[in-house]
């Protein structure tokens, strides 16, 4: 067991991240248990605590009498900084061990930045950075997440990576683990793992290159190894188990309440949004299932809020007799339901009337883009008149507090494109004042975000290049001078942290190199601007004769292999590229509710229709 002394604990900014021991923290023997795993998450424990997919796998793992699952986080430069001092290597909550010991490091892949962390937690807890160069009896590293979608950049580190949703393929690696583990043959098991849908072993393949630059083959390296790897998805949704005695934190986290998951997947099919695609199909839970797991998730945590979360809430089939039924059951007790975001064009005074009679909260409303023809061009499906009527049901119903979220360098926008945010956001303002005195409250605040569009893989926008830093700055300047209201602020993201993560967004494993240097140049915690140094990248990828503007500045043709292409999502690839297409002419598409897209998972993934109405029982 480490040496964590209150002495240590003393010096550093909120020492709860460091002690674990929390309510609903699972113990077990370890000596009673054939498989170490350590769930790792690459960010600060506020962050990583919030997050619903590792509290899930948690629960999963911890499932099998021969598994002991624990965590570990990132810890904050302060406490990295006693840790080195004193010979204290990473450990994970539970058991207080060092990372070397576990049999399997799993790491979540949420965000490009976040990937120096990953280094610096294997090599504060004594474990090789290369996969290549890590020993026989040193942990097997994994990976999992939204960022694994395109492993390549992470593919010199990490062993193996899980592609799709993880209950079930988790078990699948843990059954093969236990027939090999303590046997020497590290090889021989990733080659039989690589055979279970779902999983990707890099050091399986072989890339060549042409001189260009752009990849001339990917295949793999044996007949029995497959050339392209199917995401791995949950059919019986409602009835996989769900996590309902959730560990509660001593210290305050990002979410710090009831997260409840109402359905996977999305129907809108916005042409900008990775997640819209990846996670197909829409697979909702059944609302008996929802009140039940709401029931016993609050008995178990005395948390008093209850977020219901996916990628689009409202489009839950059944959503206002879920909030009426939550409502009815816990407002007595003053448990709130929350929504964490409201889509404009589902947007529901009475159910927000409903939701706040226990807690007021402000509201957030995602137009994307600021005007018509943007909207259009991204597939969001929403005009101005809807937004603007959505805002004035929110101010008449005693909203004054509203943030809109926006993206600029889109595909194919304008500088007046993005003038019209600011213009957008104006109009907005305009319908609060003419809502009567008396109705309103007061002291309007409306908050604008911009963030820098990323193009990302499996998206119909990623063949396009991302905009150049000088007309982003163009298309910032126009949104901020068309804000005359004192009632709105403008926020706005930092552009050369969105070029870093197009670069591994669509990078291939050259930048693993790339990767490690900037690492020992003393890159980590990238995600946050006290600590982004893009002179560190720009060292690292110029020492390593890599060109960052080739992924991020390039425009890809149709007939251009990318680095992801051997990733099955269920999704055609034309049907992608018509998507493209109907974006260059401001075409929709409609929403997958309507009608079938033709996208091509029901027929891929052998689910029969993507979403069949209201699951009612």
């Amino acid at each position: 067991m480490n040496r964590i002394t209150d002495d240590i604990l003393y010096k550093v900014e909120k020492p709860a991240r460091y002690i674990g021991g929390e309510l609903n923290q699972i113990i077990k023997d370890k000596n009673e248990v054939d498989i170490r795993f350590a769930f790792c998450f690459p960010d600060v424990y506020e962050v990583g605590m919030a997050h619903l997919g590792s509290r899930i796998l948690y629960h999963t793992i911890n499932n099998r009498e021969d598994t002991y699952c624990e965590r570990a986080y990132a810890p904050w430069p302060d406490m990295e900084k006693e840790m080195r001092k004193n010979n204290i290597p990473l450990y994970t909550l539970e058991t207080k061990d060092p990372l070397k010991d576990f049999d399997i490091l799993g790491f979540t892949l949420q965000y490009e930045m976040s990937f120096t962390n990953i280094l610096n937690m294997l090599n504060l807890g004594g474990v090789t950075v290369r996969a290549s160069e890590r020993g026989e009896e040193e942990p097997i590293v994994m990976a999992g997440g939204p960022c694994a979608y395109n492993p390549e950049p992470l593919s010199g580190i990490v062993d193996f990576f899980e592609l799709g949703e993880g209950e079930e393929m988790m078990n699948d690696v843990l059954e093969v683990y236990k027939r090999y583990k303590g046997k020497g043959k590290k090889k021989e098991f990733l080659r039989e793992i690589s055979k279970i849908r779902g999983i990707y072993v890099p050091s399986l393949y072989d890339v060549t290159y042409n001189e260009d630059g752009t990849i001339k083959e990917f295949k793999p390296k044996y007949d029995d190894v497959p050339a392209q790897v199917q995401k791995r998805i949950i059919a019986n949704y409602t009835d996989v188990e769900f996590p309902t005695d959730i560990i509660v934190p001593y210290t305050e986290i990002v979410h710090d309440r009831i997260v409840l998951e109402v359905f996977r997947g999305c129907t809108n099919g916005c042409r900008f949004c990775q997640a819209g695609m990846i996670y197909r199909p829409v697979r909702e839970k059944g609302r008996e299932t929802l009140l039940k797991q709401a029931r016993e998730l609050v008995k178990n945590t005395g948390y008093q809020e209850i977020s219901l979360a996916s990628l689009s809430t409202c489009d839950y089939s059944d959503i206002n007799a879920l909030v009426q039924d939550l409502m009815a059951e816990h407002a007595e007790k003053n448990v709130a339901v929350a929504l964490p975001s409201i889509r404009v064009d589902a947007f529901s005074v009475d159910l927000l009337k409903e939701i706040q009679k226990v807690k007021k909260t402000g509201l957030t409303f995602a137009p994307e883009a600021g005007s018509q023809r943007m909207r259009d061009v991204i597939n969001k499906g929403l005009t101005e008149e809807r937004i603007l009527e959505a805002a004035r049901s929110a101010f008449e119903a005693g909203w004054s507090t509203l943030k809109l979220y926006f993206m600029v360098g889109l595909p194919y926008e304008t500088v007046e494109d993005a003038r019209g945010i600011g213009e957008l956001s104006e109009k907005i303002v305009a319908q609060y004042f003419s809502v009567p005195k008396g109705t309103r409250n007061k002291g309007l605040r409306v908050t604008v975000s911009t963030s820098i569009f990323v193009p990302k893989p499996f998206t119909p926008f990623q063949w396009s290049p991302m905009e150049r830093i000088p007309e982003v700055n163009e298309k910032i300047s126009a949104v901020r001078s068309s804000i005359k209201s004192r009632a709105i602020s403008y926020n706005y993201h930092e552009q050369k942290t969105s070029y870093m993560e197009a670069v591994f967004a669509r990078g291939d494993r050259r930048l693993s190199e790339v990767l490690i240097k900037a690492y020992e140049k003393g890159a980590k915690f990238d995600g946050w601007s006290e600590y982004f140094s893009f002179d560190i990248w720009q060292e690292a990828l110029k020492e390593c004769n890599v060109d960052g503007d080739f992924y991020v500045y390039r425009s890809r043709s149709y007939d251009e292999i990318l680095p992801w292409d051997f990733i099955d999502i269920g999704v055609d690839r034309d049907y992608i590229v018509k998507e493209n297409e109907k974006a260059k002419t401001s075409d929709l598409t409609q929403n997958c509710r309507v009608g079938c897209t033709g996208c091509g998972i029901n027929v891929n993934f052998k689910e029969g229709k993507c979403f069949e109405g209201a699951i009612l029982n």
